[in-house]
């Protein structure tokens, strides 16, 4: 690894944010599943869970839609829901789904500087009422259209670059979150991988 190149991976890492991720229920376009990744390493997630109930385990994603985004993500698959829930309640205090109910948080009212995960559904059904039963609240993105939903990947989106917004205003890339030896395991990993780093 050249003294370059290393240095370009310490700048990446070192605002990775290990409390923020991103949770995928039955999205079954993977060029969508692509896009949400790309705007993922553009705000520093480093997790994605791609969680299919409903729909066969996703095999590749779609290149061009994610410019080979995903070799630089953790992308945790799951097929069981409740194990999925388990191992996102270890490492995060709260879950919230995107979903139009009357209860439902404004995104912009909603604490993203805090451990969260944010859960995007089905680009036809939404978030299943198994997962909001699950979660630990409904948000919504204001719209003042005729059409009350956004795409997937945009929802996605602006949701997170609202949270980068919060974090960045609250000094959180302005110090490392991925604990030491993921850090360090990280680094080892992607000295290895060719591309986009240089």
């Amino acid at each position: 690894m050249t003294p370059e190149r290393r240095e370009r991976l310490l700048q990446v890492l070192n605002k990775r944010q290990n409390n923020l991720a991103v949770v995928l229920e039955n999205v079954f376009d993977p060029h969508n599943i692509s896009a949400v990744m790309r705007s993922c390493d553009a705000v520093g997630i480093q997790d994605i869970y791609v969680l299919n109930t409903r729909i066969p385990r996703h095999k590749k994603w779609g290149a061009k839609s994610s410019s080979s985004a995903a070799k630089w993500l953790t992308i945790h698959q799951y097929s069981d829901a409740a194990l999925c829930f388990a191992d996102l309640r270890n490492r995060y205090e709260k879950i919230f789904t995107t979903h139009l109910s009357g209860d439902a948080y404004n995104l912009y009212e909603i604490d993203l500087t805090r451990s969260v995960a944010l859960v995007f559904g089905n680009e036809h059904t939404g978030v299943s009422e198994e997962i909001r039963k699950l979660a630990d609240g409904n948000f919504i993105i204001p719209q003042v259209g005729i059409i009350k939903s956004l795409n997937i990947s945009v929802a996605c989106a602006v949701t997170i670059y609202e949270a980068y917004r919060q974090k960045n205003a609250a000094g959180q890339y302005d110090r490392r979150s991925l604990p030491g030896t993921r850090f360090d395991t990280l680094l080892n990993e992607w000295g290895f991988m060719p591309g986009e780093a240089d």
